[in-house]
């Protein structure tokens, strides 16, 4: 059979390097697509007052902080050695005195991000303390590959926020990483990103070096850095989080507080009780924050997952987890707070079917749940334990689908075509009317990852799959990458207080 010339096909595609993804850049998501709201009046009024019983009559343990403590008691809260108790009401109307939407400003202003209401912020994994890729295989994260990612991250228009841990630098000292961490995303990238929180000094130290690259007069009046914490679920906020909450927040910067609850284990096994428990962790989380700031800025977490009461290990993209986030997003709305979700989560260990299925059934339930900050939207494999190079390409490419899904359906005069109606006979084409020719290289969608070319031009192509694609695409952005400008003095600012800070901090591996 003869084969057809692909002339026009893959070959021209690969050639068309310049555009990362057909869909528009933008620094964030303005969203016109409906929230997906599945709960009735009845099942609403029945969470919200478990959530409220949970805070008022169960109570949550503020732990190891003796200052939270106080903060709770002159605010009027009941506690016992070291339960909080406070009457939902307070807790609620503490609560409401956090933007329901809040702006983090970015190095570069055309990337400012504006988190909560009709806004979604996509950003990448968070945490995995190994990396993999296709040539290379799996291994310990090192700071090469951190800033090999933090670059890919500021390249892809579908990625919006920097986060702050894509992998974790396994060979610097843990006392030290989140100095170089936070050093790699000031000068590397000019879009927003998180500061460390796994102890007060990390914190401070990631609002100190903030200071330096927007100064303070800015900082005083604008979130430019956040910090991302867990709660210790079930039913526990122990220092790290508190001393993180009165470091940024303190400092009228932003916090993100996330209860992560595998319901079986850090939350009882059925998904109603747990997502309220998530709710009421979180809104306390919420009103401590006020106390320490009113109006400090304030985004709701949610990470539920499934588990295999078999092994133990988390599940994705279950209908439980799923479900969660639609709740989650409904009470968060009704509770006037921002959102945050996890995005593209697979247990999978490579880029297969199972990462398919399952991180798309996850990043789906995470856009129409509405939610606005999504952490994990990109790379995430091995349930969290994983950075998959490949996948962070691959899951950034979707993610442009969800943008475009997101902006809702086009009923402007031009997307109502009437004059091609005019123009197109019946039983003829709109090929090539006028109209088509108007829209046809923003009309549709387009990842650059998927092949949709026949067999044939695949077939002389190299029969590559997904996989080798992306790698061939993170690898060429890496060789096209160039850092954003940077004023040399507030580098050189950087750079010194980094390197006092490691003078004065002993080397510490774990």
């Amino acid at each position: 059979m003869a084969r057809r010339s692909t002339s026009g096909g893959a070959r021209a595609r690969q050639g068309s390097e310049a555009a990362l993804s057909s869909a528009p850049a933008s620094p964030y998501l303005k969203r016109s697509l409906a929230f997906f709201d599945p709960l009735d009046a009845a099942t609403m009024a029945k969470l919200e007052a478990q959530v409220d019983w949970l805070m008022q009559d169960i109570g949550i343990a503020f732990r190891d902080d003796p200052k939270a403590l106080e903060i709770w008691r002159k605010a009027g809260a009941r506690i016992e050695d070291d339960i909080v108790r406070m009457e939902a009401a307070q807790i609620r109307q503490l609560c409401k005195t956090a933007p329901k939407e809040f702006t983090q400003i970015a190095r570069n202003r055309s990337r400012d991000v504006v988190i909560g209401g009709q806004n979604q912020v996509f950003a990448p994994i968070y945490g995995a303390p190994f990396v993999r890729d296709l040539k290379n295989g799996r291994r310990y994260g090192d700071i090469a590959s951190l800033e090999q990612l933090i670059k890919l991250t500021y390249m892809h228009p579908n990625l919006h926020h920097g986060g702050l841990v894509i992998c974790e630098p396994c060979d610097v000292p843990v006392s030290k990483r989140h100095l170089d961490m936070l050093f790699l995303h000031m000068t590397c990238s000019d879009k927003p990103h998180l500061g460390a929180i796994t102890e007060q000094s990390r914190a401070q130290d990631s609002v100190d070096m903030a200071e330096i690259v927007f100064g303070r007069d800015v900082m005083d009046s604008n979130c430019v850095i956040m910090g991302n914490v867990n709660t210790n679920s079930p039913l526990l906020v122990d220092k790290v989080a508190t001393q993180a909450i009165e470091i940024y927040c303190s400092r009228g910067q932003g916090i993100v507080v996330v209860p992560f609850i595998l319901s079986g284990a850090m939350g009882p096994v059925s998904t109603a009780a747990s997502v309220t428990q998530a709710m009421a962790e979180a809104l306390m989380c919420c009103a401590y924050s006020q106390l320490v700031r009113p109006g400090a800025a304030f985004v709701l977490g949610n990470f539920l997952s499934s588990m295999s009461l078999k092994s133990g290990a988390p599940t994705f993209g279950m209908p439980e987890p799923i479900m969660s986030n639609y709740a989650i997003g409904q009470m968060s709305r009704a509770a006037g707070l921002p959102l945050r979700c996890g995005g593209s989560l697979t247990a999978s260990k490579i880029e297969d079917a199972q990462a398919a299925y399952e991180s798309a059934d996850s990043m789906h339930s995470t856009m129409l749940a509405g939610a606005n900050f999504v952490l994990h939207a990109a790379g995430w494999m091995e349930g969290g334990l994983c950075t998959g190079f490949e996948k962070l390409v691959m899951d950034a490419d979707r993610l442009g689908g969800y943008q475009k899904l997101g902006a809702g359906l086009d009923i402007t005069d031009e997307a109502m075509a009437r004059d091609a109606y005019h123009e197109v006979e019946p039983a003829g084409h709109f090929l090539g009317s006028a109209h088509t020719m108007r829209n046809y290289q923003t009309a549709f969608y387009e990842p650059v990852l998927s092949n949709s070319e026949n067999v044939e031009s695949w077939e002389d192509d190299g029969e590559k799959d997904m996989r080798q694609r992306a790698y061939e695409r993170w690898t060429g952005m890496l060789q096209a990458y160039e850092p954003p400008p940077m004023d040399a003095s507030v580098r050189e600012e950087l750079q010194a207080y980094v390197d006092r800070r490691k003078a004065e901090i002993p080397d510490a591996w774990y």
